[in-house]
């Protein structure tokens, strides 16, 4: 389904693809008409994609097809191991992570999971992790340090399930314990934004020594529409909140709480989700290559430095 300003786009492929259909079935030559459209709906997709607001960012980050944890695993990685449960209460599908080999070297990797339908998105609670799942992330972290593995953290949550039985679990709890966890990691970390980085959900596995996003993610202590909700009391202000958080990945680079934005495809990763992972391949093998000369120490400064940095200003 087409979002909503990707409409007259679809518009226009549905009329160059029933042209199309209309004359290798009846012999008449419209190539010219064809070009014609074929050209126009070049010059809109550049126009449309090259001035996106804010708002229409977050909405691609949502948008059904763009790679999950999984399809990143399946894709970039081989011979992965999945490790389930927390050893505390239980297991939490809205968090995987395991064991994994990225271009010969193993690695540890863990990262938010969304469904691909409403079945598997209830299954997962909409990638919103329990406390349960935190603690799986912080078993994984505990595993890169003691084998000497880089840690690899996938961000895409709305944010942390905010529900009653979270909190009678100690969810807030978890996520600061998570953020101290990975902020004493001895191995390079690395943190990649997919699509969505709500809150602490977000940041409990985001404290890397280099945080990269997709063009196209955003990073943000809150959802535009929380935002909104509670500014001017109305959710449907969502897109007025987002100019205002200024939450998108140029945004955030601009501000330097992330370090390397990732190219994707003209209208997102999911119109092209293999080109998009290519991007993603050459950056975090990038990223890590540069982590990989520096010692437990260095790493260690180096991630201390990094978010002390965060939040300068200049007084005008």
């Amino acid at each position: 389904m087409p979002l909503e300003f990707e409409k007259p786009i679809e518009e226009l492929e549905s009329k160059i693809a029933e042209l199309e259909g209309f004359a290798a079935s009846s012999g008449v030559d419209l190539s010219d008409e064809i070009r014609g459209l074929r050209e126009r709906l070049a010059r809109l997709k550049s126009e449309t994609f090259a001035n996106l607001s804010r708002w229409e960012r977050v909405q691609i980050a949502r948008a059904p097809g763009r790679p999950t944890t999984l399809d990143v695993i399946a894709q970039l990685m081989t011979d992965f191991v999945e490790l389930s449960g927390d050893r505390t209460f239980g297991e939490d599908a809205a968090v995987v992570g395991g064991l994994a080999r990225f271009e010969g070297s193993t690695v540890v990797v863990v990262g938010h999971q969304k469904g691909r339908d409403t079945k598997e998105n209830i299954r997962r609670n909409f990638a919103m992790p329990h406390p349960e799942g935190y603690r799986k992330a912080m078993r994984l972290m505990d595993m890169a340090d003691r084998f000497g593995r880089p840690f690899i953290a996938f961000i895409d949550t709305p944010g942390a399930y905010p529900g009653i039985s979270a909190e009678e679990r100690g969810q807030a709890w978890v996520i600061a314990q998570s953020i101290q966890r990975m902020a004493r990691l001895r191995v390079p970390a690395v943190a990649v934004v997919l699509g969505e980085g709500g809150s602490g959900g977000a940041l409990a596995i985001g404290v890397g020594n280099r945080v990269l996003i997709m063009e196209n993610a955003w990073y943000s202590v809150i959802s535009p529409e929380s935002c909104a909700a509670i500014l001017w009391r109305d959710a449907r202000e969502a897109a007025k909140a987002a100019e205002a958080l200024k939450l998108t990945a140029p945004d955030l680079l601009a501000l330097g709480v992330v370090d390397r934005v990732i190219p994707e495809p003209d209208g997102g990763a999911h119109r092209n989700p293999q080109a998009a992972l290519a991007n993603l391949k050459q950056a975090l093998s990038e990223t890590l290559a540069e982590l990989g000369a520096l010692s437990p120490e260095a790493l260690l400064e180096d991630r201390y430095r990094r978010f002390r940095g965060l939040g300068q200003f200049l007084e005008g």
